[in-house]
């Protein structure tokens, strides 16, 4: 009786090991593999070629047989082993996919219509996920990207968008990690590329610029005049302790005058002269 019972739990370990399906596998099914089995083995050594696959370093095969997953997840890098007549395996590539995010017309907090679009850096990190929980994983990423870019920058005023860039980044970064990790993707990196304002937005903040550094030359001017006046009372008042010094000075103009227009014709005049006529 005890042997009975070992050679049944035996036979179940190994029909588990093909079929790691819970409730086990039915007649057809049992039927199937061993049909398959005898032709792999009769066809030798030409069924190898059928049942030796090869997958690189950065891809992973996800083996179904009859339909069902098979148990230890994922198979490779490298040479793994199938049964052509009732497995089917899909490879999935683990390396970093990006794409453009395509121009979105967004209405921002401030009801403002501008034309926003950027890139998207994910990668899968389960393959097994990927294949059984969602149909076409890209497809769905880049719609959830657009949608999820709208969303966000929807809650944004347009000083807000155009200045915190990086902050926007990292919130849509998080908010689609989150969705897209139950499909066993990994969002990297979102980077928005570039914000499209109307024309007629861009001239009324061209105006408003140039009116501002405008206003802020003037204030420099005026800041430059209101020193130097200063400094001409400085020197007036140094010149006003000395009567020799405005002389000289006045000597000093024309000599810098003859030195740069040497055709000029000057005739000094005494300012004592010039100050006695002034005083009549």
């Amino acid at each position: 009786m005890e042997y009975s019972t070992q050679r049944r739990s035996s036979k179940y370990m190994e029909l588990s090991v093909l079929f790691p399906d819970p409730e086990g596998p039915g007649c057809c099914a049992i039927l199937l593999t061993l049909v398959s089995y005898l032709l792999i083995i009769c066809t030798l050594p030409f069924s190898i070629c059928l049942c030796v696959k090869v997958v690189q370093e950065y891809e992973r095969a996800v083996i179904f047989r009859l339909g069902r997953l098979l148990q230890g997840g994922a198979k490779g890098p490298g040479i793994f082993f199938i049964v052509p007549c009732i497995d089917t395996y899909r490879k999935v590539d683990l390396r970093t996919v990006s794409f453009d995010v395509p121009p979105q017309e967004i209405l921002s907090k401030d009801s403002v219509t501008v034309c926003v679009d950027g890139v998207i850096y994910f990668r899968v990190i389960n393959p097994v996920t990927v294949v059984t929980c969602i149909d076409h994983y890209s497809h769905s990423t880049r719609l959830l990207a657009a949608t999820t870019l709208r969303n966000v920058l929807g809650t944004k005023s347009l000083a807000d968008l155009l200045a915190e860039r990086e902050t926007i980044s990292q919130q849509m970064q998080s908010s689609l990690d989150e969705a897209t990790d139950p499909w066993g993707v990994k969002v990297e990196r979102v980077e928005i590329k570039d914000v499209r304002l109307p024309l007629q937005l861009q001239r009324a903040m061209a105006a408003e610029a140039e009116a501002a550094r405008e206003a802020r030359a003037k204030v420099i001017a005026a800041e430059g005049e209101h020193k130097a006046s200063r400094a001409l009372k400085e020197a007036a008042d140094v010149m006003n302790e000395s009567s020799s010094a405005l002389q000289l000075r006045y000597l000093q103009t024309l000599s810098t005058i003859s030195a740069e227009k040497n055709s000029t014709i000057i005739f000094p005049l005494p300012i004592d002269v010039l100050s006695h006529f002034i005083g009549k």
